[in-house]
């Protein structure tokens, strides 16, 4: 296991380019199975949680070409189907949340596939229903089996349906759309996923001459072809890496330009962060924070309390919540954030309390932050990282603390954020990494 050595209290200096869109790439990647045919890919970023898919892919049988530092194809050939029998798969696909992505492709194209209970961030119940139940309204037939936490499912014959999702889930939607692209005859989904990451996906699968309509909305149109060629995509910065770097900037009173931040996909992003007081420059795509002794966190117009939640798309990401949670801390005035989505995730306001903030844990939603405004800064200590956004959330916490922070567990940094600790020292920042 390995953790950070944090000197809090420096001011950081300098440019940054965000990585290539977590989220995004987990969903690309997999894409590349629907097709025989070269698939090339940029902007990858270097992260855990990427990197175990690729690993997942080149055991399937999929021939991976690493082009450059960010830039790989894949050719998905010759797959072994096989290899789903294994140990060795059963391993690494439950311990990916990810993996789940990969049952689309494998349905639309093989007729069958079998992933284990996935992984990931233990932030609450994520339920897998809204991608299980869209594949089934496509004729996919599931049967789990307990004794080995397996589902296996059969889809010899994808046909085309009307499907409206429970939730619109982002992952669920992109597995229907990579199920329904080979199925026969026309999908229409409704209550759709519409992020920028969901749309990538689909202009990426009508290059590869996928028939895909209504990409941005909530109502998808897919109608049904016999086989998807190669193609060449680049992925989107992080919008969530984006957002951590300017709450970053806000807590250390840093001067921060972040450059290529593709600011026309980052929906209400700047505008939440303004709200908080964060002053912002925007020139063409880059995003400049200029170093702030102090920000105010807005209230209403009728002068009641700010309120941050996290909505679907293009409502408020809930991966920044905990990013504006550590911010309010040392704002002027006080904010409440509900956290919708996930009954776990604010669960590491514990960390900040110890250090010195004032934060009311209301319910497993709900927090209210009464800032401190810079009359007493945070005190470093020693913690753990729960996930991969808290993570973040207390690196930003200890980094503009005094004195020393230790934060345990960073792998679970490491699953979202590329060599976070090399970029942020690059930069003024005072990080040890020790195993």
């Amino acid at each position: 296991m390995a953790s950070f050595i944090i000197n809090g209290g420096n001011r950081l200096q300098g440019e940054i380019v965000p990585q290539g869109a977590k989220n995004e790439a987990l969903q690309i990647i997999s894409a590349t199975l629907l097709t025989e045919e070269k698939v090339t890919i940029h902007n990858i970023p270097n992260i855990r949680d990427v990197n175990k898919l690729i690993d997942l892919l080149k055991s399937l049988g999929v021939e991976v070409e690493k082009l450059g530092e960010e830039s790989y194809a894949f050719t998905a050939k010759n797959i072994d189907l096989s290899i789903l029998e294994t140990k060795e798969f059963k391993v690494s696909a439950s311990s990916l949340r990810g993996s789940i992505m990969i049952v689309g492709p494998l349905l639309a194209r093989f007729g069958k596939a079998k992933i284990p209970k996935p992984g990931g961030d233990k932030i609450g119940r994520r339920r897998l229903d809204t991608h299980f139940i869209g594949l089934q309204k496509l004729g996919a037939k599931f049967v789990y089996h307990p004794e080995d936490s397996f589902y296996h499912i059969d889809a010899t014959n994808l046909k085309g349906s009307y499907i409206l999702l429970d939730e619109a889930s982002v992952t669920g939607t992109a597995n229907i759309i990579m199920a329904a692209c080979l199925a026969d005859g026309t999908t229409v989904l409704y209550n759709a996923a519409c992020e920028p990451y969901v749309q990538q996906l689909c202009h990426m699968l009508n290059r590869m001459g996928a028939k895909i309509s209504g990409i941005g909305s909530n109502l998808l149109t897919i109608e049904g072809v016999s086989s998807l060629k190669g193609t060449e995509h680049r992925l989107l910065p992080d919008m969530i890496e984006i957002g951590s770097f300017i709450g970053m900037a806000a807590m250390t009173q840093s001067e921060l330009t972040i450059k290529n931040a593709a600011v026309d996909q980052l929906g209400l992003i700047p505008e939440v962060f303004s709200r908080m007081g964060i002053q912002m420059e925007i020139h063409h795509d880059d995003i400049k924070i200029p170093a702030q002794d102090n920000y105010e966190i807005e209230s209403f117009i009728d002068g009641s309390i700010m309120t941050v939640a996290d909505a679907i798309w293009p409502g408020f990401t809930p991966d920044l919540l905990s990013i504006i949670l550590v911010v309010a801390t040392q704002a002027k005035g006080t904010v409440l954030v509900h956290q919708k989505m996930f009954e776990s995730r604010l669960f590491f306001v514990d960390k900040l309390i110890d250090m010195g903030a004032q934060i009311i844990l209301c319910d497993p939603h709900r927090a209210t932050v009464i800032g401190l405004n810079r009359k007493h800064a945070l005190r470093g200590i020693r913690m753990t990282s729960p996930d991969i956004r808290a993570g973040v959330s207390l690196l930003i916490a200890a980094l503009s603390a005094e004195g020393e922070s230790i934060i345990d567990n960073v792998e679970q940094i490491d699953r979202g954020y590329q060599n976070i600790d090399i970029r942020l020292n690059q930069l003024g920042a005072d990080i040890t990494r020790i195993n």
